[in-house]
């Protein structure tokens, strides 16, 4: 039997008792440094001004709209199946992640 302080039990969700495993803590960590990244980049581009931040300003809503409902989707479709919501969260992720990686590679080569 464990503690009740253990690590599992503060990962619990309180209202559906599921854990969350650190594979996707690790992941969300890992998201929210790239789009920091990415964040910085747009705003160093975005405050130049001209026809490069216009473009940058449009790119930024559209490719929010699409990860977006991609993510829904994903995390919809594991519920739907049954798969948790751990799982659902974990797919959830997985378009949001290809959207900020592309563009911490997108704007790292074009800085």
């Amino acid at each position: 039997m464990s503690h009740p302080c253990s690590l599992t039990a503060r990962l619990r969700c309180e209202r559906c008792g599921e854990t969350m495993t650190w594979n996707m803590w690790i992941k969300g960590w890992q998201l929210g440094l790239d789009a920091q990244h990415v964040i910085g980049i747009r705003m160093l581009r975005i405050s130049a001004g001209g026809a490069k931040a216009r473009a940058e300003c449009r790119r930024m809503v559209a490719e929010k709209l699409v990860a977006g409902a991609a993510a829904h989707a994903a995390a919809l479709t594991a519920l739907v199946n049954g798969k948790g919501v751990e799982a659902a969260a974990s797919q959830a992720l997985i378009p949001i992640q290809r959207t900020v990686r592309a563009n911490r590679r997108r704007l790292g080569r074009a800085g």
